[in-house]
């Protein structure tokens, strides 16, 4: 091989890791997370939930048990990460760092913390495998580190403000930083 073609093999060699390098820049490189969720007060609801960074979101995968058998439970990041209230207050309203309307997570404007009902199977066990577009868990806006995912007891209505209408929180675990 002639220096000449060397040089050209390593410039596109270079060229094609520099590519490689931007494209994952947005690509969030941040650790996974997993959030053990615990019952508030006199509730048994417990669950496991794996968050890891995909490109351009966060992938949601767990399950949540001691829910009541075949109802559908709101789920939503809560802007604190405080669950040490014995029914969860101390994890504040829904996350929503962009000032939005409350909605269903599928709305065009939504809360960034609504999530996907949990639907709850005939042994109260719900499992949840989503793919969440605009969250992050590396750091800025969009960042859930530090909040708080919380279980509510009924269904969430989609367009009661400014929580959906969800009841009490039946359980609550901190998402680490």
């Amino acid at each position: 091989m002639s220096l000449r073609m060397l040089q050209n093999t390593l410039n596109c060699g270079a060229c094609a890791l520099t590519v490689f390098i931007a494209g994952c820049a947005s690509y969030d490189m941040a650790p996974p997370a997993r959030v053990l969720l615990q019952p508030t007060q006199g509730y048994s609801a417990t669950g496991d939930m794996q968050l890891s960074p995909i490109e351009g979101g966060v992938r949601l995968q767990g399950q949540v048990s001691g829910l009541k058998p075949g109802a559908q439970h709101g789920f939503h990041v809560h802007d604190k990460g405080d669950c040490s209230a014995p029914d969860a207050s101390s994890a504040g309203g829904h996350f929503n760092p962009h000032s939005h309307d409350h909605g269903f997570y599928t709305s065009a404007a939504h809360h960034a913390g609504d999530l996907p009902a949990l639907q709850a199977d005939a042994q109260g066990v719900a499992k949840l495998d989503v793919v969440m577009p605009g969250l992050s868990l590396s750091a800025g806006v969009d960042s859930i580190r530090g909040k708080a995912l919380v279980v509510h007891r009924d269904p969430d209505d989609g367009r009661s403000q400014p929580a959906g209408n969800s009841g009490p929180r039946v359980a609550c675990g901190v998402i680490p930083l």
